[in-house]
């Protein structure tokens, strides 16, 4: 990652511009979808919903703002400051927009509306996540849980979520609380693959006798590093050289091309990898 780069993902405006865009998408299905259908989102928004629902007292957005005052300490306390404000304005951002955003989304099966509303929330979300800040609530602690843990954030979001539909089971109609389950368990995934959209590489390695050769012409062809292993063939017990790239989707294609053009008997291997940090990628996320 260049410094200019680097310099305008750390920026304020690129981190508020993030917080802003996915806390909207947040709040437009939030209001749209599952208020409508009366869903549990999940997380503290869900607990302000459930609240909502079952007391009618104030609306979801101010019980959301209300519920967060302990998680914004523990992310002061845990996380930095920075990490803080930028979750601040998320919840801020979620909770005022609540009162004046209302965009019907006229959807009247319940399945197909539990299925819009989790991928489109889980898009805003991961967005928000993409940042150096967080959505606020639960996601406060999925961040120090990531951090000292690596447990992943959409992760911890689907586990929390099942205790709070446990609750639910005995105060809501099965169907929805089923419904609001299909919904969170969507939205999970969806956060996992925002966060990994720009981020995820292929590793790749090349056993070939020309192994230097292809190295050669990946590097002067597609500009890019490589790195070559000493290996030893276990059948024969020959020394032979391992080529290892790591790459993005869009070149893959032409690193194959170059591979097969040097030696048509290569073998070539492919793995997904969620992501890459270091070196000329990118650096490590400090919140």
């Amino acid at each position: 990652m260049s410094d200019n780069k680097r310099k305008f993902v750390y920026s304020v405006f690129w981190n508020c511009g993030l917080i802003i865009v996915g806390s909207v998408i947040q709040t437009i299905v939030l209001k749209g979808i599952a208020a409508p259908h009366q869903f549990i989102p999940g997380g503290l928004f869900g607990i302000a919903s459930l609240l909502h629902y079952l007391t009618h007292w104030l609306n979801p957005g101010l019980l959301y703002l209300l519920l967060n005052i302990p998680m914004f300490i523990l992310g002061y306390l845990f996380v930095s400051r920075r990490f803080l404000w930028y979750s601040g304005l998320s919840m801020l951002v979620v909770s005022l927009t609540y009162q004046f955003i209302n965009i019907p989304i006229q959807i009247e099966n319940q399945l197909y509306a539990a299925i819009a509303f989790g991928a489109v929330l889980g898009v805003g979300s991961g967005i928000v996540l993409r940042s150096f800040g967080s959505n606020g609530g639960a996601d406060v602690l999925a961040i120090i849980l990531y951090q000292k843990y690596n447990l992943g954030i959409g992760k911890f979001s689907f586990f929390f979520n099942m205790f709070l539909y446990l609750f639910c089971f005995f105060s809501m109609p099965v169907d929805l609380v089923i419904a609001s389950m299909i919904a969170v368990f969507i939205t999970a995934q969806t956060i996992d693959y925002t966060l990994s959209l720009f981020s995820q590489r292929k590793l790749v390695f090349i056993i070939s006798p020309q192994a230097e050769d292809i190295a050669d012409q990946v590097m002067n062809h597609l500009k890019i590093g490589t790195t070559l292993v000493p290996a030893v063939g276990a059948y024969r017990r020959e020394a032979k050289t391992v080529l290892m790239v790591v790459i993005n989707n869009i070149q893959l294609k032409r690193l194959e091309e170059i591979v097969f053009t040097v030696d048509e008997h290569a073998l070539f291997i492919v793995e997904n990898t969620f992501n890459v940090l270091g070196s000329t990628f990118s650096k490590r996320k400090l919140y």
